[in-house]
């Protein structure tokens, strides 16, 4: 593989700072597991969760498209728009109030990576 691995790293880099996120909240707010009742906190945990539900999929289905011949054309747009769609969506969530938009944008292109890395691996 040659291509989805740079976008792996990215990811982990993303996946790194909400998990330093999460630990520092938990950190000033004497938490050692879970949100502690504190509403923000839940939010932090939450989007740390929601990248750590999706995204290892997402890697498995582009890494096997990658394995089974895919355009590199379609895997950099796979992998910019999963890239685009778990930082947005991270950082809609975040805010408070929550930004939709960001989160709707997110929730698009994480969806639309799922769906495409699927239907070109059915397809070859």
């Amino acid at each position: 593989m040659r291509i989805i691995p740079y976008y792996a790293a990215a990811l982990a880099f993303l996946f790194i700072f909400l998990s330093y996120r999460v630990i520092t909240g938990r950190r000033n707010n004497k938490i050692s597991l879970g949100a502690g009742g504190n509403p923000a906190m839940e939010r932090l945990v939450r989007v740390h969760a929601n990248f750590a539900e999706y995204t290892p999929f997402a890697l498995i289905l582009l890494g096997m498209a990658e394995l089974r011949g895919a355009a590199p054309w379609l895997l950099h747009g796979l992998g910019v728009g999963l890239v685009a769609g778990r930082a947005a969506h991270a950082f809609g969530v975040s805010r408070t109030p929550e930004n939709f938009r960001f989160r709707i944008a997110g929730m698009m292109l994480t969806f639309g990576v799922l769906t495409v890395a699927a239907l070109a691996l059915v397809a070859t």
